[in-house]
C-alpha cells in the first residue's frame, strides 16, 4: 500500500461544535429568506373591463300591485324572473289575487321592472282580475312568459270550480308585450 503524501488532517473529523455551527448558519439562511420575500405582483391587463354583478330580479314585496282587494290582504302566488326584454337585466312576473277563505279568487299576472330612480315597479298588466281568471303554471324561459289560465263559460259557473283552460304566451315585441294568437279554450 502506498502511503499518501499529505499529512493527515485534523480538521476533516467533524465535532459537534461544527455541526452547531452549520445548523446556526442554516436557520439565518431560511430566516433571511422568509424576510427578503419579492414584491407583490403588480402586472395589469389594459383594456379589459371587469364585468359588472348582475342585477337582481325585483321583489314582489317592495312593489303595491295593482289589486282592489276591499281591505283584505293580497298574496303572491306564484313568481318566475328573467330578462324579458333584452336588456340584461331580469324582470320579475307574478301572480296575485286577493286572499279568500274560500273559492277561487280571480288572479292577476304582472310584470315588475327594476327603475334606477324608484326601484321595483308594476310596468305590464297581462292578465287583470276583472277577468276571472286564475293561473296554473307560470314559467319565463327565453324572454317568453307562458301562463297555464283557467276561466269560465259563463257567468253562472261557480268561482270555486273554472271549467276553461287555455295556455298563454307573451313576449317583449316593439315595447310591449304581446300575447300570441291564444288558442281555443278548452272544456276541462
Amino acid at each position: 500500500m502506498q502511503t499518501s503524501a499529505v499529512p493527515d488532517l485534523a480538521h476533516t473529523h467533524a465535532r459537534p461544535v461544527h455541526w452547531l455551527a452549520t445548523a446556526a448558519a442554516m436557520a439565518a439562511v431560511v430566516a433571511g429568506a422568509g424576510l427578503l420575500q419579492p414584491a407583490a405582483a403588480t402586472a395589469t391587463q389594459t383594456g379589459v373591463r371587469a364585468a359588472a354583478a348582475p342585477a337582481s330580479a325585483p321583489d314582489a314585496a317592495a312593489v303595491t300591485l295593482p289589486l282592489e282587494c276591499a281591505g283584505t290582504p293580497s298574496v303572491v302566488a306564484k313568481r318566475a324572473s328573467g330578462d324579458l326584454d333584452g336588456d340584461g337585466s331580469p324582470e320579475t312576473v307574478v301572480v296575485a289575487h286577493c286572499k279568500a277563505g274560500s273559492g277561487t279568487p280571480p288572479s292577476g299576472v304582472y310584470v315588475l321592472a327594476r327603475s334606477e330612480r324608484s326601484g321595483p315597479r308594476v310596468v305590464a298588466t297581462l292578465v287583470a282580475p276583472a277577468e276571472r281568471r286564475s293561473v296554473g303554471a307560470l314559467a319565463v324561459h327565453e324572454g317568453s312568459i307562458t301562463a297555464n289560465l283557467f276561466g269560465y263559460s259563463s257567468a253562472d259557473v261557480p268561482s270555486c270550480c273554472p271549467d276553461q283552460e287555455e295556455n298563454a304566451e307573451w313576449r317583449w315585441q316593439g315595447g310591449k308585450f304581446v300575447r300570441s294568437a291564444p288558442p281555443e279554450a278548452r272544456g276541462r
